[in-house]
């Protein structure tokens, strides 16, 4: 487990964050974010948890993009709207396409 996060100042612009463990099997990296990022992570670690844990803890609920592709399923009607509503913005752009086109 973690000890306290050791967070230094330096300068106006970065903080530099380094979180060191008793696990000898656990190694430890030092990482620079701005002021803006620091705060924001600060703003959603649990009171009594560590930044590692936070960071932890914010990356595994979210996942990958790619593990959501394929899982809403569309029905008839859903894909049919989608369809129509597509291809009435290709024609469209293409129209706009052609009419610039022939102005030059």
């Amino acid at each position: 487990m973690a000890m306290s996060v050791l967070a230094c100042l330096t300068g106006e612009r970065f903080i530099y964050v380094c979180a060191p463990t008793h696990t000898a099997s656990m190694a430890t990296k030092n990482i620079s974010i701005t002021n803006e990022a620091y705060e924001a992570l600060r703003r959603e670690k649990r009171k009594e948890e560590s930044f590692t844990e936070a960071i932890l803890r914010l990356t595994r609920s979210r996942g990958k993009l790619s593990d959501s592709f394929g899982s809403w399923k569309l029905s008839d009607e859903e894909d049919a709207a989608i369809k129509r509503e597509l291809s009435k913005g290709w024609k469209l752009a293409q129209e706009r396409v052609l009419d610039e086109v022939s102005r030059h």
